[in-house]
């Protein structure tokens, strides 16, 4: 469903919308395929911070063909701005880069990025140890620097955060996250962090991390060659998951119940792929899958997912039982049995579908919140697992998305949903699938048993 909003206060309302102080949220940059530019704006890079820190990410953002300075120029736009803060030992060091960032962000193009890139630190005393407090404290205060600044992004600009966990700045899988935090691939993550703590991971160019089966050379789109099953892919979130993997090289075979076989298939047909009729709750869905997909499984896409809300004063079993069946219980089952036979492929990567709700809860959907809170769970209980068999599992949490399903809530409900996010609107299904399709692919290696919203930076949650 259309935000029609959108267009009136970008149009001839404009100007009363900004006397009234009203929200006044941009059309988002999104990926598009035929973009001259591979996804990325064209205005230079400011990049700030210490320079033994900040070289590397300036010389690697050179080699990739981008402009980069190291200064703000007054009048000049950047198309993002990278605040480097690794190698800063204590809280009074921060100031110099922050106040960097904050020199250019009025310079900060339509729909810019802010991305800031910084070591890991300790939430636990366990994690904590071997660190300084001082030390501790300053990364952790990198946090807290770059949400505020998400909350402070306007004209449809973003501010997200890279943690390198024992890792490099250069690592693989740190340079796929700068991609695509650069890229319009992120429109709608906003207040997010993505984590690496493994030098494990495709090192891939800028360029590359932007092919697609149309527009890169042959063989280089970045799913090239790799099988995909994507679980509800008959329609809405699942279609576009299905169709983005495609788009990006990959061979899909969705998976979908009976009762949507019509729609599962016009949209298989539509991007080439493979449908399969299936109820993911049987004892023999995993065995099902393997004997359709006929080879090794490289990507699974845990979408498929229920609601079935009542207060949980009014919940009956039937209403908990099938929620937690379909949601978390599947993925479990299925997830266990492909390892039994031996059907994952050499690098396999799964994602899956989780929810804002299972973060921050929600008011009518207990038994919701529940299984998308064990999804969260269950990625970081298997990373070791799937770091074994040289692969990853990580969760996607959507905030509120523009689907048929929201597209039913009553308007004042929608409305408020939309405005509530630092971009102040909905997400689209696209956004959704270019995270999962990042976190599937080989460049996204070195992270694992992460979450990642995909919610505008909604001010439900963290």
């Amino acid at each position: 469903m259309s935000d029609r909003y959108i267009s009136v206060v970008n149009g001839p309302l404009k100007g009363i919308v900004k006397s009234l102080g009203l929200p006044a949220p941009v059309e988002l940059r999104r990926f598009d395929p035929a973009d001259p530019r591979h996804g990325y704006l064209t205005e230079p890079i400011l990049v700030v911070g210490p320079a033994a820190s900040a070289d590397p990410i300036a010389e690697l953002l050179l080699g990739a063909d981008f402009e980069v300075v190291r200064t703000a120029t007054p009048g000049q736009r950047y198309s993002a701005i990278i605040g480097v803060f690794t190698g800063i030992d204590d809280p009074s060091e921060l100031g110099p880069t922050a106040l960097a960032i904050g020199a250019g962000i009025k310079q900060l193009a339509r729909c810019g990025r802010i991305v800031t890139i910084a070591e890991a630190a300790g939430l636990t005393p366990e994690e904590a140890a071997g660190t300084t407090a001082a030390a501790n404290a300053a990364r952790n205060a990198v946090t807290g620097i770059t949400r505020s600044l998400a909350h402070e992004m306007r004209a449809g600009a973003t501010a997200n955060g890279i943690v390198l966990d024992g890792v490099d700045v250069l690592a693989p899988s740190a340079v796929s996250a700068l991609w695509f935090l650069l890229s319009a691939k992120s429109a709608y993550v906003s207040g997010q962090f993505l984590t690496v703590d493994s030098a494990r991971g495709t090192a891939v160019t800028a360029r590359e991390f932007a092919a697609t089966r149309t527009s890169g050379a042959e063989g280089a789109a970045p799913l090239a060659g790799r099988t995909a099953v994507v679980t509800g892919a008959a329609r809405g979130i699942g279609a576009s998951i299905a169709g983005t993997l495609a788009r990006d090289g990959a061979r899909v075979i969705g998976v979908d119940v009976p009762a949507a076989g019509d729609s599962l298939a016009r949209t298989m047909n539509g991007i080439g792929g493979v449908a399969l009729q299936l109820d993911i709750t049987a004892p023999d869905a995993a065995a099902t899958i393997a004997a359709q997909v006929r080879g090794p499984i490289d990507i699974l896409v845990h979408n498929a997912g229920i609601t079935r809300d009542k207060l949980l004063a009014n919940m009956d079993g039937a209403r908990w039982d099938s929620v937690i069946a379909v949601n978390i219980a599947s993925q479990l089952r299925i997830n266990s049995g492909l390892t039994e036979l031996g059907a994952w492929g050499e690098h396999p990567h799964v994602v899956s579908l989780a929810s804002t709700s299972g973060i921050a809860g929600n008011r009518g959907q207990t038994n919701y919140a529940a299984s998308k809170a064990g999804v969260i769970g269950l990625a970081a209980g298997a990373a070791a697992e799937f770091a074994a068999l040289g692969g990853t599992i990580n969760a996607v949490a959507p905030g509120f998305i523009e689907t048929e399903m929201t597209a039913k809530m009553p308007v004042l409900t929608r409305e408020l949903a939309r405005r509530v996010s630092s971009l102040q609107q909905g997400g689209t299904p696209q956004d959704v699938a270019e995270a999962i399709a990042y976190l599937a692919s080989d460049a996204a290696g070195g992270i694992n048993g992460r979450v990642l919203r995909v919610c505008g930076q909604n001010m439900v949650g963290a």
